[in-house]
């Protein structure tokens, strides 16, 4: 499990810059907050939604809460950081809780494919081939019980499949992971009508013979671990 240290409670006034939002504490103190997610966030900015932060562990940061979670409506918790995706994959890839993967000896972050280029995980085995690893996080939910990705147009995740469809056709493994961190979905599929290229990305790495894998996120207010649900795809 990827564990929080003590969550606060704020309500969100806006979300600016990519990487900023400014909230309000329940005591009515305002502050600017770090927002760890480079996407749109669609469906997670309303103004007054409830969320979560986590204080900074950087003393050097110019801000001195970073927000991890949306509280929805029903009480669902979104992860909106997306690099805890890779946080949870890593240590569940290391502790051989995926069963896809769990014969790899070795992994190693962020491999450097060429230059420019890197993937998010390296796999090794002894007795297999190794096997690169991409990791995306999905918050997005339009319809009910369907999770999507992605919230916005991706060029950096359109290059990641074109570069996991390459390695397949010298040899190696390769798997796309898309982990909901969100509950409440038992399906998953591509937003088309978001991003056309990356949904013609994802068919032909699928025809590469990329493999997809969809996994999804169990959230609490004490950290997030892998559930045993896995989405169907559409």
């Amino acid at each position: 499990m990827h564990s929080f240290s003590t969550l606060y409670e704020a309500k969100l006034l806006k979300r600016y810059k990519r990487f900023l939002a400014d909230v309000i504490f329940k005591n009515g103190e305002k502050k600017t907050v770090y927002c760890p997610n480079p996407g749109s966030m669609l469906g997670l900015t309303k103004k007054n939604t409830k969320i979560w932060l986590e204080k900074s562990q950087n003393k050097k940061s110019k801000y001195n809460y970073i927000w991890r979670l949306v509280e929805s409506d029903t009480g669902e918790l979104i992860c909106i950081d997306t690099q805890i995706a890779n946080k949870v994959i890593k240590e569940s890839l290391l502790k051989r809780d995926i069963p896809e993967l769990n014969y790899y000896q070795k992994t190693i972050s962020e491999p450097q494919i060429d230059k420019g280029s890197r993937l998010d995980f390296l796999l090794k085995s002894q007795d297999d081939e190794s096997c690169f690893v991409e990791v995306k996080s999905v918050t997005l939910s339009r319809l009910q019980d369907i999770s999507e990705f992605p919230d916005s147009v991706t060029l950096r995740g359109s290059k990641h499949l074109s570069i996991l469809a390459r390695l397949k056709i010298k040899g190696f493994r390769t798997i796309q992971i898309y982990l909901v961190q969100r509950s409440s979905t038992n399906y998953f599929k591509i937003a088309k009508d978001i991003d056309k290229a990356y949904f013609h990305s994802f068919q032909n790495a699928k025809k590469s013979g990329v493999e997809i894998l969809v996994l999804q996120s169990l959230i609490s207010k004490k950290g997030i671990e892998l559930s045993k649900k896995r989405p169907i795809i559409l």
